[in-house]
């Protein structure tokens, strides 16, 4: 399987990145608006992966033919970004793609960050309805600390929250999660359901804010 992450030079892109190459031997794209920073991204990706042993297969591309070549997409991209990412991208995408929104709306003040929604409710059902409508969409992702993730050496021991209309969709992402050693993908419900799990995002980071024991904080839920 191929599997883009598009704004892959960033954090939770560089985190999901190095843990689909550590942990499978699906194909990683690194998709960016510069090409050559996606080729740099993927390069030291590379790099890191060889200085443990591992030999896997990450590219780098521009956005649009890094989406074309693959089965599952990620949007990796901040929330102000994702709209105009995926109206970008739209014409390489079809019903055999999967798209993938992590992506959570916040802001900021003094006390904290706070759950910031697009006028849709979430940016989960901004993708839906930007995304071509034959394109399915899966929320996934959205509360893992992106240090962790990016860390090889920490173990996770982390859920993933999934939603989305489409049941094998979903699914798929939830059993690509799980090939992450210690993410655990539990369902959630439809895409009507994304503005509960996206919430929890700030939270999350407030909890590591304010608790230094807990800078890498995630969610299991027993």
């Amino acid at each position: 399987m191929r599997i883009a992450l598009l704004g892959g030079t960033g954090d939770i892109g560089e985190g999901l990145a190095l843990r689909w190459a550590h942990d499978t031997d699906h194909d990683v794209l690194i998709g960016s608006r510069d090409p050559e920073k996606a080729r740099d991204s993927a390069t030291a990706y590379v790099e890191e992966l060889e200085e443990r042993g591992i030999e896997a297969s990450v590219k780098g591309f521009v956005n649009e033919m890094a989406a074309d070549r693959a089965d599952i997409v990620v949007l990796a991209v901040p929330p102000y970004h994702v709209g105009d990412t995926v109206e970008s991208v739209a014409e390489k995408l079809d019903a055999d793609t999967i798209l993938v929104s992590p992506a959570v709306g916040m802001k900021g003040d003094e006390d904290g960050l706070h759950y910031h929604p697009p006028g849709t409710g979430s940016v989960t059902a901004l993708v839906a309805q930007r995304a071509p409508e034959e394109v399915p969409v899966v929320g996934a992702f959205h509360n893992l600390a992106a240090a962790k993730l990016s860390n090889l050496d920490v173990d996770l021991g982390v859920d993933t929250l999934l939603v989305s209309d489409d049941a094998d969709a979903k699914a798929t992402v939830g059993r690509l999660a799980e090939e992450i050693d210690g993410i655990r993908a539990l369902d959630v419900g439809p895409i009507a359901n994304a503005a509960e799990v996206e919430s929890v995002t700030p939270l999350v980071i407030n909890i590591a804010r304010y608790n230094d024991e807990m800078r890498d904080v995630g969610v299991r839920f027993h």
